[in-house]
């Protein structure tokens, strides 16, 4: 039927893709994107070093747990099959290490994980068990995460992978559009899909490298931290990946100062006479 539930969905989806399509022609020549502005940087002839950079979401660095999960979902998937070696597997077991990945991946997102605080973690770790094994208490202690033990259907963790790749795919559409432009002579903040932006000069605006978080620089992940001479502007914190690769184009390009050479017009070309018999020479005068 034409006036079917799932008819009435058909419509309103071809009503979404069609206005997408439309803003799409009509917006697509005002739009000024991260790839747009990185074009317009390479076809510079004077600008030969320049880096831009935007801001990903700290939920990044939960890869490692959506990784887990989508494991985890195909595992619990090949269980449904019932094959004589995959129906033994344990939900328990498998929802108590996503769990352990996950709390470690909070950790890691919510405090700044240096090395001397993780040798300081490691160490404490094993006093701790070293004080329950002559205690008594090792086989106590681990019994208490049993029943900690958790179980998620397959779907559940496909679910949690796709949620988690959403959130990280939006911040990247976001970063097509809020980003920084850093070249030898200035700055530019762009803060929309347009020309809304601020370009700063580079005697305006300080730059440092933020990799004291020892886990994330692991992931390769760091921080870039623009302060500004205007006391009263916060600071922008931008975390990054291939940290490594960016610090040192940052240092390339705030080592050098571009200066627009005029260009030389070619010599005129000389004029030649046009070519002709030769010249008489005057008759000279008769002799008395």
């Amino acid at each position: 039927m034409w006036t079917s539930n799932k008819m009435i969905a058909l419509y309103i989806l071809l009503a979404l893709l069609g206005v997408g399509v439309g803003a799409w022609f009509l917006l697509r020549h005002t739009l000024r994107s991260r790839l747009r502005m990185k074009k317009l940087l390479q076809a510079d002839p004077d600008m030969s070093d320049w880096l831009i950079v935007f801001g990903w979401t700290p939920k990044v660095l939960y890869v490692p747990t959506m990784a887990a999960s989508l494991l985890a979902s195909v595992l619990m998937f090949l269980k449904e099959t019932e094959w004589s070696v995959l129906a033994s597997i344990n939900p328990r077991v498998i929802g108590g290490v996503w769990f352990a990945i996950f709390i470690i991946n909070l950790i890691i997102e919510e405090y700044d994980v240096s090395i001397k605080l993780l040798i300081i973690g490691v160490i404490g770790l094993g006093f701790l068990f070293l004080w329950l094994h002559l205690v008594g208490w090792v086989g106590g202690f681990l019994r208490v995460f049993r029943h900690l033990g958790f179980s998620i259907s397959g779907t559940g963790y496909l679910l949690v992978t796709l949620i988690g790749l959403l959130t990280i795919f939006i911040s990247w559409v976001r970063g097509l559009f809020y980003y920084v432009a850093i070249t030898p002579n200035f700055m530019n903040l762009q803060e929309g899909p347009t020309e809304t932006g601020e370009q700063i000069s580079r005697e305006d605006y300080n730059t440092r490298i933020d990799t004291g978080d020892f886990v994330e620089r692991l992931f390769g992940f760091g921080r870039i931290v623009i302060t500004f001479k205007e006391k009263s502007r916060l600071p922008l914190t931008l975390l990054t990946w291939n940290i490594q690769g960016k610090a040192q184009m940052l240092e390339r390009v705030r080592a050098k100062f571009a200066v627009d050479l005029p260009q030389q017009r070619p010599a005129p070309a000389p004029v030649f006479p046009p070519a002709g018999p030769p010249p008489v020479p005057p008759a000279s005068p008769p002799q008395p």
